[in-house]
């Protein structure tokens, strides 16, 4: 009995290190860029011997690896939040409406999913391929939504790459020109939860029209912080457990 306690102690304290450890790995990856960091740097800000880090993960490769597949299982859990949030009977051009600035609003108020992105697009290519290679999921969620407006709307199709692009360049643009966001709508707003609802307003004036959403329909919220589900979990439970390296 002591054995098998000791087991699932030491089980727990392992999965806690490594929790630790890719935590403080994707603040750094985030705030210094994937090429600027090293296992040391790693090692000293979490306080834990560069042997323990490889021990756990190998390589900082698989480090990043294991952050981006934990942001995608948690961003496919979110997603479909969303989606089972809207009502059955909302029109279609209404959903995915609904959608895109639930997700708009979920990017600006969490940083890391968007900023990991961003950094990868600028390092190696093997990390962007990996990051493409493991989105299908994600795409799958929204395609027949998309497929059922444009049967709805003939004449005027949209096009799910155009859309993803278009919410990806204001969710980064938020979290990478912050300082150009914050001196937009000075002094008139000075804090930084007025400058956002001001970027997120932007799009959903230019989505509500995109998808002929009726005025009844149209979101006014009071803060962009107020249209983001609270789960109860986040992205570093989701993170696949690769094998221990010795």
């Amino acid at each position: 009995m002591i054995e098998k306690k000791q087991g699932r102690r030491s089980a727990q304290d392992a999965q806690k290190t490594r929790y630790h450890i890719i935590t403080i790995a994707a603040e750094l990856f985030c705030e210094l860029g994937y090429s600027r960091v090293s296992l040391r740097h790693i090692s000293e800000k979490a306080g834990v011997s560069h042997s323990l880090i490889r021990h756990h993960f190998g390589s900082k490769e698989k480090i990043w690896h294991s952050i981006s597949d934990g942001l995608h299982a948690y961003m496919i859990r979110y997603m479909q939040t969303v989606l089972q949030a809207i009502p059955a009977e909302t029109p279609v051009n209404v959903k995915l409406y609904y959608f895109l600035m639930r997700m708009l609003a979920h990017g600006l108020i969490i940083k890391q999913p968007i900023q990991l992105i961003a950094d990868a697009v600028r390092q190696e290519d093997k990390l962007f391929d990996y990051f493409l290679d493991t989105s299908g999921e994600i795409e799958s969620l929204v395609e027949s939504l998309a497929d059922d407006y444009n049967r709805q709307h003939p004449k005027t199709p949209i096009h799910l790459w155009e859309i993803k692009w278009q919410l990806i360049m204001y969710t980064h643009s938020a979290a990478s020109l912050t300082p150009f966001m914050r001196s937009t709508w000075a002094p008139e707003i000075e804090d930084m939860a007025g400058c956002l609802l001001k970027h997120w307003q932007l799009f959903n004036s230019i989505m509500a029209e995109k998808f002929h959403v009726a005025q009844s329909y149209i979101m006014q919220p009071t803060s962009v912080d107020a249209l983001v589900y609270t789960l109860n979990c986040d992205w570093r439970d989701f993170y696949k457990e690769s094998e221990e390296w010795d």
